[in-house]
């Protein structure tokens, strides 16, 4: 059966961030943009959409769409920054953060997340995120200033 996951995610958009104070348009961008879906087992694509956190995993979770909405557009990126995101996850946060900053450097402690983020991200052509394994506690100091 073909879902239209385009159409789910437009939806998202539009009920869950617009409807909801989501302004910047950078940020409603890139929500349009990004897959969510592809950040999941193929098993919760059905649910990829909906506003809420899902599992990932490794006892972690993938927050809910307008939470990252949210936490995003409070940072008031305009384009040019070094990023650093502690905690991977998914890979989704930073593929969002990644479509509206110049580069994205994402560590994570747990080895089979970032294995897997790094190759969702790769298939998606994201060549300004760079993942490191290891503990975040003093973010990735070799790439800093962020």
């Amino acid at each position: 059966m073909f879902t239209d996951y385009t159409g789910k995610r437009q939806q998202m958009v539009r009920q869950q961030l617009i409807e909801r104070g989501i302004h910047d348009s950078r940020v409603i961008e890139a929500f349009r943009k990004v897959p969510r879906h592809l950040f999941l087992d193929e098993a919760l694509w059905p649910q990829a959409y909906d506003d809420h956190p899902l599992p990932i995993g490794e006892k972690q979770t993938i927050s809910q769409p307008y939470i990252v909405a949210l936490m995003t557009e409070a940072l008031q990126l305009t384009g040019k920054e070094r990023i650093l995101e502690v905690g991977t996850g998914s890979g989704y946060q930073a593929a969002i953060l990644a479509e509206l900053a110049d580069e994205v450097y994402s560590i994570e402690r747990i080895p089979p997340l970032a294995k897997r983020a790094r190759k969702v991200l790769d298939s998606l052509k994201y060549a300004n995120i760079i993942i490191r394994i290891g503990d975040g506690t003093n973010g990735l100091k070799e790439f800093s200033p962020y």
